[in-house]
């Protein structure tokens, strides 16, 4: 490891993390999504509102990152987190096999292990983005939020691969072995991966003007509501928040639609809008791996070049969802397997360079505030995530109660899509990240405001 902080091999062995993270996730999310609806025959609502709770649990994110501040240590907190993982994706696939007997008492424990799949969530999820954060020197900090959220991919990849395999045939105590099999090998995975990890960092720290300035040794640490009000006070943390919402709120929003448009416009079969799924996420790949590239390898050429990645990302995914939106009304002609790559490649580009962003913001306190930042931040799109996809198909079904052509239906949700990315696009020049290693946190040496702030200062002031 290098002096300056994790080398590649530890980022490496903390995307790990990320791969057990994700296989357990998608067993939850996923394939106990589809045996509830198909297997089982119960109304897609009751799924979805069990995906929708993870997702609002997770606004205990905050609180999960000051508890690691105050600690000081991130791992046993990765590590309680991964155990509430594994125990609650164990649960929900009791609770799905109990449904099939026992409707009511599978719902409730359905449930329970949905609230505890969330806490695991936010525990591991945001100590592992903090740890991250704390340890990696700057200039790595693209590459390893693309490593982290490229392994995480991997593991939803490989375990829906595995697990489909060895669910067939179907039977409900199969899923459930299926699952404990899974969530114990993602247990183990996460301690091996961790194993020391922490501790020898902490021989080598990263050294920074933001960690320089924390508060002496051994002074109190604020209480939570404190602290949050300190983050939220800054005016960049704030806008990151916010813009965090929304850009992923329009990030979602297309999750539940663009298949059904791609079947309902288009004329694709299931196999067809299947493999266009599959065409998206080829895209978001690229356009992570884009950001890891060019944010390490220009770092000192460009030192903007982050928030570029971040902005553009955004602009080029508002363009192709109008494109998307356009296409609808040209379906026999419109090049839509291209168009859906190219709004793969701007999510990845952007969504990855958002993350290096966190990372970026995290350490720039005038406290050691890095997992309540995280936690913030991830509590914002953990909101906007279950959000989104439901209010996408909310958006479609009231578009077509008002409009006979669903082409018309689709173009007005893509087009509102599009619109929330450009207004992200906005707010992301508002925020001011460190451009040089040795930025500091003063206002004194704060750069001038940027084109963005000032704009944003007058859209304020006119309200």
């Amino acid at each position: 490891m290098s002096a300056a902080g994790f080398g590649w091999l530890t980022i490496v062995r903390l995307g790990l993390v990320q791969t057990a993270l994700g296989a357990i996730v998608v067993l939850t999310t996923s394939t106990i999504n589809r045996v509830m609806v198909v297997e089982l025959a119960l109304p897609a609502m009751l799924p979805g509102f069990l995906v929708a709770l993870h997702h609002v649990v997770q606004m205990s994110r905050p609180h999960f990152g000051h508890r690691s501040d105050v600690g000081g240590r991130r791992t046993p907190w990765i590590i309680g987190g991964m155990f509430a993982l594994a125990l609650g994706g164990v649960g929900a696939a009791t609770g799905t096999a109990v449904m099939a007997t026992a409707h009511g008492l599978g719902v409730a424990i359905a449930v329970c292990s949905f609230v505890v799949i969330g806490l695991g969530v936010g525990a591991s999820g945001t100590s592992l983005l903090a740890l991250l954060a704390k340890r990696v020197d700057p200039g790595r900090r693209p590459a390893a939020a693309s490593i982290v959220w490229i392994m995480m991919i991997a593991g939803f990849a490989i375990t829906a691969g595995l697990a489909g395999h060895f669910l067939d045939p179907f039977s409900p105590e199969r899923l459930v072995a299926v699952t404990a099999t899974v969530s114990a090998a993602a247990f183990l995975l996460t301690l091996l991966a961790l194993w020391g990890v922490e501790g020898a960092a902490q021989q080598a720290p990263v050294t920074e003007p933001a960690q320089a300035a924390a508060s002496p040794h051994g002074a109190a640490r604020p209480r939570f509501g404190q602290a949050l009000r300190e983050v939220w006070e800054e005016a960049d943390a704030r806008r990151f928040t916010i813009f965090v919402f929304v850009s992923m709120l329009a990030y979602s929003t297309q999750d539940l639609i663009l298949e059904p448009y791609a079947g309902t416009v288009f004329g694709m079969t299931p196999g067809e809008s299947t493999q266009l799924a599959g065409v998206q996420h080829g895209g978001v790949l690229l356009g992570m791996l884009l950001v890891a590239i060019t944010g390490t390898a220009a770092r000192r050429a460009a030192p903007g070049l982050l928030r570029w990645w971040t902005v553009g990302g955004c602009a080029a995914s508002a363009l192709a969802l109008a494109g998307i939106a356009y296409g609808g009304g040209h379906a026999l002609a419109w090049p839509l397997r291209l168009n859906v790559f190219l709004l793969g490649v701007a999510n990845g580009a952007f969504a990855v360079a958002a993350i290096a962003s966190m990372m970026t913001l995290a350490g720039r306190g005038r406290s050691r505030s890095e997992g309540i930042r995280m936690g913030l931040w991830g509590g914002a799109q953990a909101i906007a995530f279950g959000l989104g996809g439901f209010l996408g198909t909310v958006a479609i079904d009231v578009s077509r109660q008002f409009l006979d052509n669903p082409v018309h239906a689709y173009a007005i949700v893509f087009s509102g899509e599009a619109a929330l990315f450009l207004y992200a696009a906005v707010l992301g020049l508002t925020v001011r990240l460190a451009t040089s290693d040795n930025t500091s946190d003063n206002t004194a040496d704060r750069p001038a405001p940027t084109f963005g702030d000032v704009a944003m200062a007058e859209v304020l002031q006119g309200r």
